[in-house]
């Protein structure tokens, strides 16, 4: 059966998006374009892909299946055509999803420097703490810590080891008492992170002679964006706890301290993950290159 690959990519974008309008901004064609690629899909196929409303579109069974079935290799097939066909510098459109606490992927040097080294690709940055199969979703890659990472991936690391701290400005920790143990944050006001509403607060993680623990501090300030954490802090909140870097700045001004330090061991940092592929776009590539020499620039 031959059937047009832009009706697969077009059916990719659907899946994904789950909306014909968002599609069509994707691909920049119109939204008519869309709905009859779909239909020629469809009608190729002698089987229904999507239910359409008036405000999004659901897959149905056999367009799941199809999805499922076809995303990887498509994936992997453009690629192979980017690869090929591209000459000179990379261009195109990459899309990243990166969690909110990689600070240094996500404070704006490594990102511009990156975009004005290579003027022919746009990059897509998705902020997102969810858990996804970035191939699934139609990312090139994401940035999350290693030990989140799915192990048939590729990881190129970002930055070196990391560190949670725990910090309060000192007129806090004067008027509150500085915490000794992290039992003792029981008894203070703590400001916590959860990756979106309805999840449980993150447990506050520590070690001690070895052995690791966590800390349920069932805190009076809880939010899922970083920011108000630290402004929260500085503003004499509290008690909050996240990576180092996130918190470096304040704390090389003295506006923040960190208590608990030797409860709180180092371990495996970011990483840029993909998949493993034997045929990488020129964009990836290029991304994959500048974080290495980001990261070596930096150690």
């Amino acid at each position: 059966m031959d059937i047009d690959l832009n009706l697969l990519k077009v059916f990719e974008a659907v899946a994904q998006l789950h909306n014909f309008r968002a599609a069509a901004d994707r691909l920049d064609i119109s939204r008519s374009a869309v709905s009859q690629s779909i239909r020629r899909l469809e009608d190729t196929l002698g089987v229904s892909l999507v239910q359409r409303s008036t405000r999004n579109v659901r897959l149905t069974e056999a367009g799941e299946q199809l999805y499922r079935q076809t995303a990887e290799a498509l994936a992997a097939l453009t690629g192979a055509l980017d690869a090929a066909a591209i000459k000179g510098p990379p261009r195109g459109l990459l899309r990243i999803a990166v969690t909110s606490i990689a600070e240094r992927f996500l404070d704006g040097p490594l990102i511009a420097d990156f975009v004005q080294a290579y003027p022919g690709v746009t990059l897509d940055v998705t902020v997102t703490d969810e858990e996804f199969d970035i191939v699934e979703r139609g990312f090139d890659a994401g940035v999350r810590l290693g030990e989140v990472i799915e192990q048939d991936m590729i990881a190129v690391p970002v930055t070196d080891e990391q560190r949670e701290v725990a910090v309060a400005t000192p007129d806090y920790l004067a008027r509150h008492g500085t915490p000794l143990h992290p039992r003792d944050l029981t008894g203070h006001r703590c400001i916590g992170w959860r990756p979106a509403p309805g999840v449980a607060p993150y447990r506050w993680e520590f070690t001690e002679q070895g052995r690791a623990f966590d800390v349920a501090v069932a805190p009076q300030i809880t939010t899922n964006d970083m920011l108000l954490m630290v402004r929260t802090a500085l503003a004499g909140g509290g008690i909050t706890f996240g990576i180092e870097d996130t918190f470096r700045p304040y704390i090389e001004r003295g506006e923040l301290v960190t208590v608990l330090d030797d409860y709180l061991a180092p371990f495996p940092g970011f990483f840029l993950y993909y998949p493993n592929r034997h045929n990488l776009a020129p964009k990836l590539r290029a991304l994959i290159d500048h974080v290495r020499e980001y990261r070596n620039a930096r150690l």
